[in-house]
């Protein structure tokens, strides 16, 4: 599918990568007390632009499916297995938990200069690595428990697709509204640390946490 850019392969993936890593660092998700304090709670810097992401393309498919400029039907989504996604779900968030990132923010940190971006990408690398070297082995069991039939929301709910698309905006109106209010300082540090948030970089110079 090369819509809504006349190109497709690499160079499409490259275009898109970067508007997506650029628009991560500017919501600052370089930094891994972000996610660390969205799991905790204190921050939804986090919840609030990816909740917002999922809005608009939420929309922006509905539109495009509406106008037939690009049928639903044209959109591929694969099949859901409920012990794979449980199983990836508990991997990741753990993963996502412990380091502070997650594949993407881990991509943004390092090339944002943090020496925690790359060991965690590193780390990446290798757990892939071995995933795929046992996933023979892991395939019966993440195979075995197909998901219902219905690929979409609106389908398992039976549900127009407006109606889950308000209640996703109710959703987001909701959350931002219990979550107003300044942001704390140094989501991730210590009360007897927050005097000293700036983090390592790469060549040596520094950046603070927030």
């Amino acid at each position: 599918m090369t819509f809504p850019m006349a190109i497709s392969g690499v160079a499409s993936g490259l275009i898109c990568g970067l508007i997506f890593g650029f628009a991560l660092e500017r919501a600052g998700f370089a930094s891994g007390c972000k996610l660390t304090a969205q799991l905790r709670f204190r921050d939804w810097a986090v919840f609030k632009v990816m909740f917002t992401a999922i809005l608009v393309c939420a929309l922006g498919l509905y539109l495009l499916d509406l106008t037939g400029v690009m049928p639903s039907e044209m959109i591929y989504i694969p099949t859901t297995y409920v012990w794979a996604t449980l199983l990836g779900g508990v991997g990741v968030g753990a993963g996502m938990a412990i380091g502070g990132y997650c594949p993407g923010t881990s991509v943004v940190s390092f090339m944002s200069g943090r020496i925690d971006g790359l060991v965690f990408f590193v780390g990446l690398l290798f757990g892939t690595l071995a995933f795929s070297g046992v996933y023979e082995r892991l395939e019966p069991v993440l195979d075995a428990l197909p998901g219902p039939e219905a690929q979409t929301v609106p389908q398992l709910l039976h549900l127009p697709t407006w109606v889950v698309l308000v209640a996703l905006l109710a959703v987001a109106v909701v959350v931002g509204w219990l979550t107003r209010g300044p942001v704390p300082d140094a989501p991730c540090a210590t009360p007897s640390s927050r005097a000293s948030t700036a983090q390592p970089r790469i060549g040596g110079a520094t950046r603070n946490a927030t």
